[in-house]
């Protein structure tokens, strides 16, 4: 294995605290408050279960952005054991963090200038994130090279899929993702959209369906416009918040369309993404080879 770098992450990425550890892989926590008190995202499933009922029964989730003392502690911490630092959070186009991010590896030049923090737009989120993660680990564990790693994260980053749906838009709304109007309308009529991540690593509607479960057969349908007979091998990634049925659901029609997928796995949604969608988000993450709505 390789002495000379280290992959960290952020709890962004929804990968369990059990893998984070067996990996020995640095995260860096978002804090989110709930209720009157504020809590840091510890990357586990419980805690996320516990979170959701909290908001099914009335109580708001807040997020804020890690500034840059907490980036620059996080960060010395790594370069102090003389290594390099590869960075793997959200999407930049989707995190108000980003800047303080960038500020903190700045004024840490000056006291480690011999070493380097790559803080990469990974264009990916949640489960997404969760796969480019565990990817460069992979090789990282085979003893490939920083530079190498690199280069297989910006060549592959971007056929990392990120197929969404939501239950109710009144999170979407608090967000400012839609209009108070729309989301009135949309709740009416009983409007879910199924939301898509394309290429700038924004979020977008990629359609809008009447109903939940014309939602998920939306999302299948187009995983299997996707990933079309090149699927042998190929493993899923399905984040649910506090809606665990619509994940087998999910997971049981792709087994059945495609028997040979070489892996399924469901999982919580982390709290920080949650806060923006609420309970009743379905994603799927997966490697298609390119973003197609």
């Amino acid at each position: 294995m390789n002495s000379d770098y280290i992959i960290a992450t952020a709890s962004t990425a929804d990968l369990t605290q059990d893998y984070l550890k067996e990996h020995n892989i640095p995260y860096i926590s978002y804090s989110y408050i709930l209720g009157d008190e504020v809590y840091e995202d510890d990357c586990l499933e419980e805690t996320r279960d516990k979170v959701y009922k909290r908001m099914r029964q009335g109580e708001i989730l807040t997020t804020s952005a890690i500034n840059a003392f907490t980036y620059r502690e996080f960060f010395e911490g790594l370069l102090k054991t003389g290594k390099n630092v590869i960075f793997l959070d959200m999407s930049r186009a989707l995190s108000a963090s980003w800047r303080y991010c960038d500020e903190a590896i700045e004024s840490l030049k000056e006291d480690y200038p011999n070493q380097k923090v790559i803080n990469v737009d990974t264009r990916c989120v949640t489960g997404g994130l969760a796969i480019l993660v565990t990817e460069a680990v992979k090789l990282y564990e085979a003893g490939e090279s920083m530079d190498t790693v690199l280069e297989w994260i910006e060549s592959h980053k971007l056929g990392i899929c990120h197929r969404f749906t939501v239950d109710d838009l009144s999170w979407l709304r608090r967000g400012g993702r839609v209009s108070n109007a729309s989301a009135l309308i949309g709740t009416l009529l009983s409007i879910k959209p199924v939301l898509f991540v394309p290429d700038d690593g924004t979020l977008i509607a990629a359609a809008k369906v009447r109903g939940r479960k014309n939602a998920l057969n939306h999302i299948i349908e187009s995983i299997k416009d996707d990933i079309h007979e090149n699927h042998t091998g190929m493993s899923f990634i399905i984040n649910h918040a506090d809606c665990y049925d619509d994940a087998v659901f999910v997971k049981n029609a792709l087994m059945e369309a495609y028997p040979d997928i070489k892996e399924i796995k469901i999982a919580g949604l982390g709290v920080v993404i949650g806060a923006h969608t609420g309970p009743g988000l379905i994603a799927v993450f997966y490697q298609g080879g390119k973003r197609v709505e």
